[in-house]
C-alpha cells in the first residue's frame, strides 16, 4: 500500500515539476502559480519555480524513503522530516488558497491538499 502511495505523490510531484519548469522557462501560465500576479513571471520567481523543482525532487526522495522502496536513510530521520513535509504541504494549501488568485486556489490548492493527504499517509506507514 505505501509504494502506491508514494508512486501517486511521485507521480502528482513530477507533474508539478513539469509545470514550474515550464514557468522557469516562461511559459505564460502564471496566473495558475506564485499569486497570479503575473502572466508570464519575472526573473525572481522563475528562479523560486526552479527552486520548487528541487524540493520536488527532494520530497520524492524522502517519500520514497520512508515507504522502504528505496533505503538510504536511517529510518527515524526519514519519518520526522516525512512529517515536517506534511506541515510544508498543509501550509502550501493555505497559501494557496489565500492567493489572489482563482486559477490558484481552484487548481493548486486541491492538488496540493491531495499531495498533503498522501504524504500523511505514507508517513503514518
Amino acid at each position: 500500500m505505501a509504494t502506491i502511495l508514494t508512486f501517486a505523490l511521485t507521480a502528482m510531484l513530477g507533474v508539478l515539476a513539469i509545470f514550474q519548469i515550464a514557468l522557469a522557462v516562461g511559459t505564460p501560465l502564471g496566473k495558475f502559480a506564485w499569486g497570479g500576479e503575473h502572466t508570464t513571471l519575472p526573473l525572481n520567481l522563475r528562479l523560486g519555480a526552479i527552486s520548487a523543482v528541487l524540493r520536488y525532487a527532494f520530497i520524492a526522495f524522502i517519500a520514497l524513503d520512508r515507504s522502504g522502496t528505496i533505503a538510504v536513510l536511517p529510518g527515524e530521520f526519514s519519518f520526522w522530516v516525512m512529517w515536517l513535509i506534511v506541515a510544508h504541504l498543509g501550509f502550501s494549501v493555505i497559501l494557496s488558497m489565500l492567493s489572489k488568485s482563482k486559477y490558484e486556489k481552484m487548481t493548486l490548492a486541491p492538488y496540493t491538499f491531495v499531495m498533503g493527504l498522501l504524504s500523511m499517509l505514507i508517513a503514518l506507514q
